[in-house]
């Protein structure tokens, strides 16, 4: 890279902490210790009120904005809404973007060494839950100092935490952006993440989770979870658009291989996963992708989950998401409105599915931006 925007936060460089307090999970399991890699940018100010939470989607991770060297390529996954003068703007915000436990960038997960056995923690990592990501991430905001979020979003999965983080801990949250995301997953996104754990835990490399010790990786298994979890993030016309039915050389080979544009394509974004992301995490995290209800404490009645938060929301969605559609966005602004909370929403146009949270649209970032420049913190 020969110059790093002007609007970017710059380099940035990860950090640590570990943590020695045992954490009990959801499934009444308990991690004994652990480390959270995390990135922060802009500064906290002195009343310790402009700290914002981003949190990640599935194969997101810690680094959100920015770079990390002076050659680096490609900036952190939500570059286009963090930084100076954008949606999250860090001359107002302290933001904190940590990689959740169980991811493989560096938090504590199944790649990571379990200190009883003295090898990778492997298929016996426990599974956790979005509830159980929010406690450590409570936990993460006593050692910087932060006492209250003045916002806690994320897009998709993110969006679920930010969700809970506003149930579990009303006092600390005065704003949850939620975006592309959902209440719970429909049955058709489970059927979709169990097919995709089918694929990773039939690949004969898979060894029961246990392939670090046999020094493999399930990469074809993997593959093709993330060939599936590809295609339902896009959506038809961004496919048909992109792709069509264009050939690869101009003719019919009348075989096997990849013959479409779209196919090498996928393959290309299955192989580039493969070399980036490890396998027992992606089980991970899409079971805690299921197992998120935050409406069953009450029956399945989400209003009544939703009268003992105390933050502002602010939800957005997009037309051609059909993995989380607008209803799904819709579902939660009712629930909101009949709890009595106050809540913003806007659906925008976009033929980018559900990819659309991740990409320029200059309606979205500006009202993104407008809501953002309202919450209202100390010089």
């Amino acid at each position: 890279m020969s110059k790093i925007p002007e609007n970017s936060v710059g380099l940035v460089e990860p950090k640590t902490q570990h943590f020695d307090e045992a954490l009990l999970l959801s499934s009444g399991k308990i991690i004994e210790q652990y480390d959270i890699v995390y990135e922060t940018y802009g500064s906290l100010n002195a009343a310790a009120d402009n700290a914002v939470l981003v949190c990640h989607a599935l194969s997101a991770d810690h680094h959100a904005a920015g770079y990390h060297h002076a050659d680096d390529l490609k900036a952190g996954w939500w570059d286009l809404c963090i930084g100076p003068s954008k949606a999250i703007d860090t001359n107002r915000f302290f933001v904190v973007s940590p990689s959740n436990l169980g991811h493989c960038s560096g938090s504590t997960g199944p790649r990571s060494i379990n200190p009883k056995t003295n090898k990778a923690y492997g298929p016996d990592f426990p599974i956790v839950t979005v509830s159980d990501w929010v406690n450590y991430q409570h936990r993460l905001a006593e050692t910087l100092g932060i006492t209250q979020w003045a916002a806690v979003t994320g897009g998709s999965l993110g969006g679920m935490q930010a969700m809970q983080w506003a149930i579990q801990f009303p006092e600390m949250v005065r704003n949850a952006v939620i975006i592309a995301s959902a209440p719970k997953l429909s049955a058709q996104n489970i059927a979709f993440n169990a097919v995709a754990r089918q694929a990773i835990m039939s690949d004969p490399e898979f060894h029961e989770g246990r392939y670090y010790e046999h020094q493999v990786v399930p990469a074809s298994g993997l593959k093709v979870a993330r060939m599936l979890g590809h295609i339902t993030y896009l959506s038809d016309d961004a496919m048909g658009d992109k792709f069509g039915r264009e050939l690869k050389n101009k003719q019919l080979n009348y075989d096997y291989e990849a013959e479409f544009q779209v196919e090498s394509y996928l393959r290309y974004q299955g192989e580039a996963f493969v070399s980036r992301f490890d396998a027992n995490t992606y089980l991970l995290m899409t079971k805690a992708l299921d197992y998120f209800d935050p409406a069953e404490q009450q029956g399945g009645d989400l209003s009544a989950v939703f009268k003992q938060v105390q933050a502002k929301f602010f939800l957005a969605s997009f037309t051609t998401d059909w993995r989380f559609s607008p209803k799904r966005s819709r579902e939660i602004v009712r629930a909101l409105t009949d709890a009595g909370r106050d809540v913003s929403y806007l659906e925008f146009e976009s033929n980018h599915g559900h990819d659309a949270f991740l990409v320029k649209n200059n309606e979205y970032t500006d009202a993104f931006a407008a809501y953002m420049n309202n919450i209202e913190v100390s010089a």
